[in-house]
């Protein structure tokens, strides 16, 4: 442990980042930054081809950035076999939920049986993805013991969960602090000199299964209040009354009210999966989280309410989803950034489909529909001008990206049916959904 921990100490120690998306890139260039031999581990070929040419597949993470790290120190490769030579193994991949809303732990997994065999004495496995309690002890120790190693001795073991909030200008990887939780006593001190050289504050917890629980319960209490706050917008809208004016009279309350923000659903990495690993792990102990499953329900409603808020704005002026030409504005997550992971977009864009309309969507941080596990649609964004709103029956602002011109907007399109908020008090053209 001692030459692990001073060869992380004194960054000579080799790190392999595994799985180089919206977490282990930007982990990759911060352990860059700080003058640390990084390899980054990835099956898809063309993020390597991309960091060996010094480019950036992610919009807010610059190419500069990535060509100053892969000319300094910063590698990258679809072979495997090249982690006997690290020294500490970040894994970064994906938990996303199977169609039965369980946890699909098989990323985690296959990377894991494709990392055993170079797996050596004297280096660290640290996970990252988001997953229930109980995870790294119960699934990854096992296994790197199967090899005859002592965790604790020979191997060291943590979880410490990402924290990434993409384009946040407020945050970023050095400095929103650092969860760590060991297998060991040993494995803990390991972990803390793993990201203490690179993040500016390391946050020790007793165990694992803390670490585990620690961010599900952050994104859980995310979940919680956006289902809370998309509740009172039905109740609200039912009333007469903007939720939005509401939600900005509380934010004046100077303690116990923090303002979150209805919307066409939640989407991103975490909040609409991290509470269903929870959930599914609590069962096990008997317990039925009844609150968390609810703002689930909530929560996942939101795509038809606001596709029967469109239907309704649409019959009202004489015309049906059907055969109508719908224009979505926003298809990310959330604004100003190019990650369409769970996006409530998307899930509002198949009920169009699959009723009928004729969909088009505007989002310049998307000019392509990506490729998707689960979703498929053959489009191009389309631009947002004064003659094509008018070619539209409807306009959806589904995710409120800073580069649209909303006044311009509202003074051109036929009808708006508005998710976010953008347009307060009364329009004759705006429905608030």
């Amino acid at each position: 442990m001692s030459s692990l921990a001073n060869d992380l100490k004194v960054k000579k120690a080799v790190i392999g980042i595994v799985g180089l998306g919206y977490v282990g890139l930007p982990l990759a260039l911060r352990f860059s930054e700080e003058n640390f031999s990084v390899v980054g581990f990835d099956i898809d070929e063309t993020k390597v081809t991309k960091i060996k040419a010094g480019e950036s597949y992610i919009e807010h993470i610059s190419s500069a950035s990535v060509k100053q790290a892969s000319t300094k120190n910063f590698t990258a490769t679809t072979n495997f076999a090249e982690i006997a030579k690290v020294d500490a193994i970040i894994l970064c991949v994906p938990t996303p939920l199977n169609k039965y809303r369980e946890p699909d732990l098989s990323f985690v997994l296959n990377t894991m049986d494709s990392l055993v065999p170079y797996l050596r004495k004297g280096q660290v496995v640290s996970l990252e993805s988001t997953t229930y309690p109980g995870t790294t002890e119960e699934e990854l120790r096992p296994r790197i013991e199967a090899r005859g190693f002592t965790v604790g001795k020979d191997v060291f073991l943590v979880f410490s969960p990402e924290r990434e909030d993409p384009g946040n200008p407020h945050f970023n990887t050095k400095t929103i602090p650092k969860v760590v939780g060991g297998s060991t006593p040993a494995c803990l001190e390991v972990g803390v000199e793993l990201y203490g050289g690179v993040i500016d504050k390391v946050v020790p917890v007793s165990s694992t299964k803390a670490a585990e629980m620690t961010k599900l319960l952050e994104n859980i209490h995310r979940a919680v209040n956006i289902g809370l706050v998309n509740e009172m917008k039905i109740v609200a809208d039912k009333m007469g009354i903007d939720i939005h004016e509401v939600i900005d009279a509380a934010a004046t309350k100077p303690f116990g009210f923090v303002a979150y923000r209805p919307g066409p659903g939640i989407g991103g990495h975490c909040i609409p999966i991290d509470p269903f690993y929870l959930t599914w792990k609590a069962r096990e102990f008997g317990v039925h989280t009844r609150f968390i499953e609810l703002a689930g329900e909530i929560n996942n409603s939101m795509p038809a309410y606001v596709m029967k808020k469109i239907a309704l704005a649409l019959n009202d002026r004489l015309k049906s989803v059907k055969a109508a030409k719908v224009l979505v504005l926003g298809i990310s997550y959330k604004k100003n950034i190019d990650d369409m992971r769970e996006s409530p977009s998307v899930f509002l864009m198949e009920r169009l489909r699959d009723n009928g309309a004729n969909i088009s969507y505007a989002d310049p941080h998307v000019p392509v529909f990506p490729k998707m596990r689960e979703h498929k649609f053959e489009l191009n964004s389309v631009d947002v001008t004064a003659a094509t709103l008018k070619e539209y029956d409807c306009v959806v602002v589904a995710t409120d990206h800073d580069v649209f011109d909303y006044d311009m907007i509202q003074k051109n399109a036929k009808l708006i049916v508005d998710t976010r908020g953008k347009y307060r008090g009364h329009h004759d053209n705006v429905v608030h959904a």
